[in-house]
């Protein structure tokens, strides 16, 4: 019982996580007028290819799919992580919230970003000051968010 309450408390958690991961992104978008980046889709095109699947459809047809499944897996991502924190205060890990939100959004950029270094999709190596700040500024709003809201399902039991 208790593994499932902290399951469903890190499942929202991670919710509220990637809600504010994606209006960080989506602001950042609107104040520098970039365009939004390719790399989900490219990195779902990447994983079906090395999986051997297919995506099937016309070029526009399939474009929009990957599209759809790239920001799908993003969230299932962000989703994922914020359970597996639940899961892990479940077994009395508990650090403070600084600790915990930086924790956790280093580590979903780590896993996200390595995923997409492994299959070929990007290379931080090359990455610029902005694009960097691209990746870790929405990466610790989701950190913070996904231990606050967390820290805060606990406190109400």
């Amino acid at each position: 019982m208790r593994l499932g309450r902290g399951l469903g408390r890190g499942l929202a958690a991670g919710a509220a996580g990637t809600t504010a991961l994606d209006a960080v992104t989506y602001l950042d978008m609107a104040v520098r007028g970039r365009s939004p980046s390719s790399t989900p889709q490219d990195t779902v095109e990447a994983l079906v290819a090395k999986l051997r699947l297919a995506v099937p459809g016309d070029d526009d047809t399939r474009k929009n799919r990957l599209a759809g499944l790239g920001a799908l897996t993003g969230i299932g991502a962000g989703i994922g992580v914020g359970a597996t924190l639940g899961l892990v205060t479940r077994f009395g890990v508990r650090p403070n919230l600084t600790v915990a939100g930086l924790a956790t959004g280093f580590g979903a950029m780590a896993l996200s970003d390595g995923l997409m270094t492994v299959l070929g999709v990007t290379d931080p190596r090359t990455w610029t000051g902005k694009d960097w700040l691209s990746d870790v500024v929405p990466h610790l709003a989701y950190g913070m968010v996904t231990a606050a809201v967390l820290q805060a399902l606990d406190r109400g039991r």
